[in-house]
C-alpha cells in the first residue's frame, strides 16, 4: 500500500493532466514483463518489442528496463501544462537543471553508489540527457505515434468526464470513484500496491494522470517540490487492440444480457458518451446504439445532455445487475 496523506489545499488543488512522456515510459515498464504482454497490448507489444530489437537509436531507453521501481522523477518529469506535447515534454526533459537531477539522485542513493545507467546524468548532464531524449523520440515515432490520435481522443474523453466530475461534485467524490484500486479514506488517499510506503503530501497540487498503458500499475511521483501526481488507467486501451477481447465462459451478466451490452454496461461505471464507448470497447458507434436503446428501455441506464455532449450513465437498477452477478466476471470485456 501506497498511503498519501493530503490536506485541504492539496486537496483543493486537484487538476488532471495528460502526459505522452509518462504514457511512453509507462509501456516500456509493460514491455519488460515476462512472458506475452495481455490483450489488448499484445499485438502492439509484437511490434513495440521488434522497434527497440532493430533500432540502434532506441538502445539508451534500456535504462527503464533496469530501473527500479522506485526512480528519480526526473526521468519522466511531472507534466508542466494540462495536455502537453510529447515535443513539449521533451523539451521539459531535455533542459532539467543540474541541481535537480543531483538532489533526485543523492535521495535515491545516499551512498553515492550510483547504477552504471546513471552515472552519466550526474558526470555528463548535457549529454546524457540528449542521448536519452533522442532514443525517446525514435521510440515515440515508431511505436506509440501511429495510435496516439486514437489514445490521445479517449484520454480527452477521460479528462472531460473526471474535471466534469470534478467541477460538479468536488475532489473527494473524484477521488472516491477514480479507480477500483485507489481508496479515499480522507486524509488518505490509499493505493493498493504490493510494496508500503506512507508520506504526506502538505500544502501540494494533486496531479491526476489518465494513462492508456498503466495496465492497473498505479503510480505516484513525489520529487517535484510543489506536486504530487498519481496516475491510474484510463479507458480507451482497446484502441491498441488488433482482434476483439478474448471471450471468457463464466461471465454470467453476458450470458443474461449479451457480450455486447455487459460490456457497456461496465463500462457505464462512468458516464460516458456514444462515441467515447465506441473507442473503449472497440465497437461501431451504430452497435452502441443499439445497445443503449435496449438498456435505456430496460430502465438499466439513464441519459443526460451536458452542453453539447448527451452522457449515458448508469441507473441503480444497471448498479445493482453488475453488483450482485456481473462484478467478478467478463473482466477482459472492458480495461479499466
Amino acid at each position: 500500500m501506497i498511503r498519501i496523506e493530503l490536506d485541504e489545499p492539496a486537496l483543493a488543488r486537484t487538476r488532471i493532466a495528460i502526459s505522452p512522456l509518462t504514457e511512453l515510459v509507462c509501456s516500456l515498464f509493460l514491455l519488460r514483463r515476462q512472458g506475452e504482454t495481455p490483450w489488448p497490448y499484445t499485438s502492439w507489444a509484437v511490434r513495440a518489442r521488434k522497434v527497440l530489437r532493430t533500432d540502434p537509436a532506441t538502445a539508451p531507453l534500456a535504462l527503464y528496463f533496469r530501473l527500479h521501481r522506485s526512480y528519480p522523477d526526473f526521468l519522466d518529469p511531472v507534466p508542466e501544462e494540462p495536455a502537453p506535447t510529447f515535443t513539449d515534454q521533451l523539451e521539459q526533459l531535455r533542459r532539467t537543471p543540474a541541481e535537480v537531477i543531483d538532489e533526485q539522485l543523492a535521495k535515491y542513493h545516499p551512498d553515492g553508489d550510483l547504477p552504471a545507467d546513471l552515472l552519466p546524468f550526474r558526470d555528463d548532464r548535457r549529454a546524457a540527457l540528449d542521448r536519452l531524449t533522442t532514443a525517446l523520440a525514435a521510440y515515440w515515432d515508431a511505436a506509440i505515434a501511429p495510435h496516439w490520435p486514437a489514445m490521445r481522443a479517449a484520454l480527452d474523453e477521460e479528462v472531460l468526464l473526471r474535471a466534469r466530475a470534478l467541477a460538479a461534485h468536488g475532489p473527494d467524490a473524484l477521488l472516491a470513484r477514480l479507480h477500483d484500486r485507489i481508496r479515499w479514506e480522507p486524509p488518505f488517499l490509499t493505493l493498493v500496491k504490493e510494496h508500503d510506503h506512507t508520506f504526506a503530501a502538505l500544502d501540494k497540487r494533486l496531479l491526476l494522470v489518465p494513462l492508456i498503458f498503466s495496465r492497473g500499475a498505479l503510480c505516484c511521483s513525489t520529487d517535484h517540490p510543489d506536486v504530487v501526481a498519481v496516475s491510474y488507467q484510463s479507458r480507451g486501451s482497446v484502441v491498441l487492440a488488433d482482434s476483439p477481447a478474448p471471450a471468457t465462459g463464466d461471465d454470467r451478466l453476458a450470458i443474461l444480457v449479451g457480450r455486447g451490452r455487459a460490456a457497456v454496461l461496465r463500462a457505464l461505471a462512468t458516464p460516458a458518451t456514444t462515441s467515447s464507448l465506441a473507442t473503449a470497447l472497440g465497437l461501431a458507434p451504430s452497435t452502441i446504439s443499439e445497445h443503449l436503446s435496449a438498456l435505456l428501455a430496460a430502465g438499466v441506464v439513464h441519459r443526460r445532455r451536458v452542453g453539447r455532449r448527451v452522457l449515458y450513465g448508469l441507473e441503480p437498477a444497471g448498479t445493482a445487475l453488475i453488483s450482485l452477478i456481473g462484478r467478478d466476471s467478463g473482466r477482459t470485456e472492458f480495461v479499466s
